[in-house]
């Protein structure tokens, strides 16, 4: 019942969030009818059920090169939804401020256009109170007749050509402005200016989130970077001073994440040159008859005391009993609850937890419980949890991944809520933790946040 609950509400939260990223990519940028928004909205609805298909495939027994098809587009969707969706989330708060932005800049224009008419009119209308009085005057002197000084009538003078008679000139109204000269309106709501604000959040959305997940993918397929850290214990003696194991997890060999991937790793393992290769966990993601091939690079791998390896719970989804048949075939040492000496300490590994739902979970009693605790030891755990039982029987350290460090943020914070470490070296007690963050991806095939790594652990002797 409350697996229902969640699966309902999950689905619910999906239908949600494909809706609001219709709406901002497509229902606010394009035109109803228009040929834009009909492939955007049969994209979003093709998209999501193709990440529907990929998730559910393999566990349905869909034929290999099926589950191929479907696990690139259907994967990297989960991805691009998540990192667009984010980029949307950013773009809310940018919205309103580039709309007020964009009104004030056309308020100003409108108001430069108001002041341009304005000084047109003023030009346009010559001051008629500069014309001469002369005209009066010119009529008290330009009469039929005149009197002299002497008051004798005389005639007046008869006009020549070069005095014309001068009328007043009629005062004219001025003209009515036309509908072009009219001072502008104040500027309303502009629908031009919303669909350029919601096509230039939209399109910064999309070039953040698709160049997330475009760089994320890059960092998966180059394949995991080397660090190298070094681990004192108190217990080991001067003789394995120096001594490198070259831990890597979560390979997850699949339909995505192949042969060619195993031959990076094993290059980049070879290459540090360790003395012994701890496969903690998280192998592949399917069957033997799928993956055998992809994983049989791990043949190639070089290390002076031998190649080991302990389940991860994807073996218990993908047959665990065959898989670790076929990497003893590879050469690995498979550790089922089980210990060896390695010089100067003991090696121990533990199955996954996941493995006690088929009666084969871990046990520490056997890996651990008869051994000589004045010796070194080192376990090989898949997931971080079981520090607690690897305190109580005084292991000094645990070699770990599971985590894959979060792989896409802001998934580290989930991470931090179910693990006691999500990456890196930390201790307990007296027993200290390394997780590592992985060499492959699970699902998506993009890291952000947490790249890939193979980590070189070199033992140091307090003694040294």
């Amino acid at each position: 019942m409350v697996f229902a609950g969640v699966a309902v509400a999950v689905l619910a939260l999906l239908v949600g969030v494909h809706r609001y990223v219709w709406r901002r990519f497509v229902g606010d940028t394009t035109a109803k009818g228009g040929a834009a928004r009909r492939v955007g909205t049969v994209a979003l609805f093709v998209l999501p059920m193709l990440s529907v298909g990929a998730l559910v495939s393999s566990r349905a027994g869909v034929p290999f090169w099926v589950q191929q098809v479907l696990a690139w587009p259907g994967y990297l969707w989960l991805a691009a939804l998540l990192y667009l969706t984010l980029a949307l989330l950013v773009g809310e708060a940018v919205r309103p401020v580039l709309r007020r932005v964009l009104a004030r800049r056309d308020a100003r224009s409108a108001a430069a256009e108001v002041t341009a008419a304005g000084t047109g009119d003023a030009r346009a209308e010559p001051g008629t109170a500069s014309r001469t009085e002369a005209a009066p005057a010119s009529a008290s002197s330009s009469g039929p007749a005149s009197t002299s000084a002497s008051g004798t009538r005389t005639e007046a003078e008869p006009r020549t050509e070069a005095e014309p008679r001068t009328e007043p000139e009629p005062r004219t109204e001025p003209e009515p402005r036309t509908e072009a000269e009219a001072p502008a309106s104040p500027p309303v709501a502009d629908p031009s200016r919303r669909l350029f604000v919601a096509r230039a959040v939209g399109g910064a959305a999309a070039l953040a989130g698709l160049g997330t997940v475009g760089y994320g993918t890059y960092g998966v397929l180059r394949g995991p970077r080397v660090k190298r850290i070094t681990v004192p214990l108190a217990k080991l003696p001067r003789s394995a001073h120096g001594f490198r194991i070259a831990v890597v997890s979560d390979i997850h060999l699949g339909p995505v994440l192949g042969r060619a991937h195993t031959r990076r790793i094993v290059d980049s393992i070879n290459a540090t040159r360790p003395d012994l290769v701890a496969v903690v966990g998280d192998l592949v993601d399917g069957s033997v008859a799928d993956l055998g091939r992809a994983a049989e690079p791990l043949a190639g791998l070089e290390a002076r005391h031998g190649s080991y390896f302990v389940t991860g719970n994807h073996e218990y989804f993908s047959g665990a009993a065959e898989w670790v048949d076929h990497v003893r075939e590879l050469g690995l040492h498979p550790l089922e609850n089980a210990r060896v000496e390695i010089g100067g300490f003991d090696l121990a590994g533990v199955n996954d937890v996941a493995g006690e739902s088929e009666g084969q979970g871990p046990d520490f009693a056997a890996a651990l419980g008869d051994r000589d605790r004045g010796r070194a030891s080192v376990l090989l755990a898949h997931q971080p949890v079981v520090i607690h039982d690897a305190v109580e029987h005084g292991v000094d350290l645990q070699l770990s991944g599971h985590t894959h460090g979060g792989q896409l943020w802001p998934g580290n914070f989930l991470a931090e809520l179910a693990n006691p470490t999500v990456a890196g070296l930390e201790r307990y007690g007296d027993t200290q933790l390394y997780v590592s963050r992985g060499a492959g991806a699970w699902g998506p095939p993009v890291r952000v946040g947490a790249p890939s790594d193979i980590t070189v652990v070199e033992l140091a002797s307090k003694q040294a």
